[in-house]
């Protein structure tokens, strides 16, 4: 499980790369995290940061069909969206790679 600080710190950016793939709603982002082994997000932390993209432009909002109970608000990335991932990736990969160096001599199980 990944700790909670840790997924507040690099959520937005999970987001933002899945939105990239393919616009999506709220659960089934949820199921793409926990299916990617990144977390299992739960709705009182997985929607404010949903709009929180939308408040920031990174994503839009439109409503579609369910093929189950009432409508969906489904999430796309922005072009504003695309260019905060993209720097945001960068940073990311720096920031992992940096790690990466620091624990390669820890040893491991």
């Amino acid at each position: 499980m990944t700790p909670r600080p840790w997924l507040h710190g690099f959520l937005d950016l999970c987001l933002l790369a899945m939105l990239r793939e393919r616009a999506d709603y709220g659960y089934g982002l949820s199921q793409r995290l926990a299916a990617a082994g990144v977390a299992e997000v739960p709705g009182g932390t997985l929607y404010p940061a949903l709009l929180r993209l939308e408040e920031q432009g990174l994503a839009t909002p439109s409503w579609g069909p369910s093929e189950s109970g009432p409508r969906r608000k489904y999430y796309a990335i922005t072009g504003a969206g695309l260019d905060v991932l993209e720097q945001q990736a960068g940073d990311w990969r720096r920031f992992r790679d940096g790690v990466d160096s620091l624990l390669s001599a820890v040893p491991h199980e």
